[in-house]
C-alpha cells in the first residue's frame, strides 16, 4: 500500500518508505525476491527532496508516485540524469516537459523537470514594488495605489494590484470621482465565482463596462469637468491596461525593448479617431483669430477639447467617449518595470529617455528621478506625475563564482556530484523553451456593441438580466439587446442595456441627433 501524500509544504516523503516503494511490488502477503524491472540505481531517488503543497500534487506528486508503484506506463531510464518519459496511447513518448518525440530516447533531465514544476507557483507570484512622484501647478492630478486586492473577498491568495492616474481637466470633479468609484465598477462586472484564469480574460470586457458607467454615473451629476484614465491591473505576471486620454503607460520587460502599453487619443496623434469624431458628426480644427492663421493642437467641437476619449465632459459632444483602449500582456517569469504618468512627463520626455535616466533606480528614486528630469526639460508647466512599478521574481539568485574543481570520475560520482549553479543554469537553458512576453489581448475600438459581445474574449460572464454596463437588475423582457439595430442575424442575444445605457451607446455611436444632445446640455446646465 502506497503512503499517502501530505498537502502540507513542509512534509518530505520519508527515505526509509520511499525506499521500500521502489523494490518490487506485494504479492500474496510476502514480498518478492525477483529483480527490479528498472535500473537498481533508481533507489537513489531517496537522495532527492520533494516538497509537495496542495497544487504541486496534482502535478509532480501523481507522476513521482506513480514511478514508485512501478506503473509500466513511467520509465526511468539508465542515465546519470535520471530523465522521465511518459508513454502515450499513441505510442509516441512525451517528455515531461511538453516536447514529444519519436524513435529515439531524446530525454530531459529529472531536475530540469522538477524545476520547472515546482516553480510554478513561484514564478506566478511576483514581488510588486512600487513608487511614486509628482509636482503640481494647477491640482488635477490624482493617483490610486491599492496592491492587496482580493479576487475573492476572504482569499488572501487572490490578490491582485491596481494603479492608476487621472489627469483631471476643466476642474478636478471628474479626477476625483473616478479615482473614488472606478475600480469598484470594474470588478462589479466580473462573477466572484470565475477562476483566475477566466477573471483575467474577461478584464477587458469589465474594463469597458467599468470605464462606461463611471462616466454614465459622473455626467448625471451635470458637472462639466473632465479626466484622462490610465489603468492597471497586476495579477501575477499578468498586466492589463485600460487608458481613455493621453497619460500613458509604457513597459520594459527584463528582457526585451520598450512597449507602449496604453493608446494616446490626442487628436494630433490618432487620425483614427479624428476620422470616427467627424463621421459621428463632429468638427476637428485648430484655433484661429478673426479667420487668420490657426494655431495650437487640434480639437473637437463644440467644446474645444483636444482629446477624443475621456470620462466627464458632458458639455461637449458625445463623440468624446469613455470606451478604453485595452491592453492585456503576460511577462515571463523575468518580470520588468512598468512606467505610467501623465502628460507633463511625456511632453517632456521620450520613453527611451524615462527609462534610461532612472534604469538602476529603485522605484521611488526613480519616479522621482524621471519628474525631476521633465521639470528641468521643459519647466513646470503641468502637473507631472509618475508612477513606477518594478515586476520582480520572488528569487533572483545572486552570481556565484565559479571554482576550480577537480575532474569527477564515474558515473556513480557523477550522479552525487554538486554542481555549480553556473553548470545548472546550462542545463535549464538547454531545455527550456526561450522566454519570450505573451501579447494575450489588445482593442482600442469605440464601438461598444463590439467590445461587450458574448465572444469577446470569452464566454458571457453577464447575467442575463442585469445591465452590462451598469448591472442594474432588469425584468425579462425590459433590457435591450446590445446588436439591436445593428446587422447581427440575432439582435435579440444578450448581452443587454438598460434604456439609460443604450441611449448612452446610441450618443457614442453618433445616433443620437444633434437637437437631442443640444437639450440634454442645456437641460443639464439648468
Amino acid at each position: 500500500m502506497s503512503p499517502s501524500i501530505t498537502s502540507k509544504r513542509k512534509s518530505r516523503p520519508p527515505l526509509a518508505s520511499l525506499s521500500t516503494a521502489l523494490r518490487p511490488s506485494l504479492s500474496g502477503g510476502r514480498r518478492e525476491r525477483e529483480r527490479p524491472n528498472f535500473p537498481s540505481f533508481a533507489f537513489f531517488l531517496a537522495a532527492f527532496e520533494f516538497r509537495l503543497d496542495s497544487r504541486e500534487e496534482s502535478h509532480v506528486g501523481k507522476e513521482f508516485w506513480n514511478v514508485r508503484c512501478a506503473k509500466p506506463e513511467i520509465f526511468i531510464l539508465g542515465s546519470a540524469l535520471l530523465p522521465l518519459l511518459v508513454k502515450e496511447e499513441d505510442g509516441n513518448l512525451r517528455l515531461r516537459g511538453g516536447m514529444s518525440t519519436k524513435g529515439k530516447d531524446q530525454a530531459v533531465p529529472l531536475g530540469v523537470l522538477l524545476k520547472r514544476e515546482l516553480s510554478v507557483e513561484r514564478r506566478e507570484k511576483p514581488d510588486i514594488l512600487h513608487g511614486h512622484a509628482s509636482q503640481s501647478k494647477k491640482g488635477e492630478d490624482f493617483t490610486l495605489v491599492k496592491t492587496e486586492c482580493e479576487r475573492v473577498p476572504g482569499d488572501g491568495l487572490s490578490i491582485f494590484s491596481v494603479f492608476a492616474i487621472f489627469d483631471g481637466h476643466n476642474g478636478t470633479a471628474a479626477a476625483i470621482y473616478s479615482k473614488e468609484n472606478l475600480l469598484n465598477n470594474v470588478v462589479c462586472g466580473l462573477p466572484s465565482d470565475l477562476s483566475r484564469d477566466e477573471w483575467i480574460a474577461a478584464l477587458p470586457r469589465a474594463l469597458v463596462a467599468g470605464f462606461v458607467k463611471t462616466d454614465k454615473d459622473f455626467q448625471e451629476k451635470a458637472q462639466s469637468s473632465g479626466t484622462t484614465v490610465t489603468f492597471v491591473i497586476i495579477d501575477g505576471f499578468v498586466i492589463t491596461v485600460a487608458s481613455v486620454g493621453d497619460s500613458r503607460c509604457l513597459l520594459e520587460p527584463f528582457e526585451g525593448s520598450v512597449l507602449f502599453m496604453s493608446a494616446d487619443h490626442r487628436l494630433d496623434a490618432n487620425e483614427d479617431e479624428v476620422k470616427r469624431i467627424t463621421a459621428s458628426g463632429g468638427e476637428v480644427g485648430r484655433l484661429n483669430v478673426c479667420g487668420g492663421a490657426e494655431f495650437g493642437p487640434l480639437r473637437c467641437w463644440p467644446g474645444g477639447l483636444c482629446l477624443s476619449r475621456s470620462i466627464g465632459d458632458m458639455d461637449v459632444g458625445e463623440f468624446i467617449v469613455p470606451v478604453p483602449h485595452v491592453k492585456q500582456v503576460k511577462l515571463t517569469s523575468g518580470g520588468g518595470r512598468l512606467i505610467i504618468s501623465s502628460d507633463g512627463v511625456w511632453d517632456a520626455l521620450s520613453s527611451e529617455v524615462a527609462f534610461s535616466c532612472s534604469r538602476g533606480l529603485p522605484p521611488e528614486a526613480a519616479a522621482e528621478q524621471i519628474v525631476k528630469e521633465a521639470v528641468q526639460t521643459k519647466g513646470l508647466r503641468d502637473d507631472t506625475t509618475c508612477i513606477v512599478v518594478d515586476i520582480l521574481p520572488v528569487e533572483r539568485p545572486s552570481p556565484v563564482p565559479q571554482l576550480q574543481k577537480k575532474p569527477v570520475k564515474g558515473v556513480f560520482k557523477a550522479m552525487f556530484h554538486r554542481k555549480t549553479s553556473d553548470s545548472a543554469s546550462q542545463t535549464d537553458i538547454e531545455y527550456f523553451e526561450a522566454d519570450v512576453l505573451e501579447e494575450m489581448f489588445e482593442d482600442g475600438s469605440a464601438m461598444l456593441a463590439q467590445r461587450l459581445d458574448t465572444e469577446y474574449p470569452i464566454c458571457n460572464v453577464f447575467r442575463t438580466f442585469s445591465c452590462a454596463v451598469c448591472q442594474v437588475e432588469m425584468k425579462p423582457g425590459e433590457g435591450v439587446s446590445i446588436h439591436s439595430g445593428s446587422e447581427k442575424l440575432r439582435p435579440w442575444d444578450g448581452p443587454f442595456l438598460c434604456h439609460s445605457c443604450q441611449a448612452k451607446k446610441e450618443a457614442m455611436e453618433g445616433r443620437r441627433s444633434r437637437a437631442e444632445s443640444k437639450s440634454r446640455r442645456s437641460n443639464s446646465s439648468e
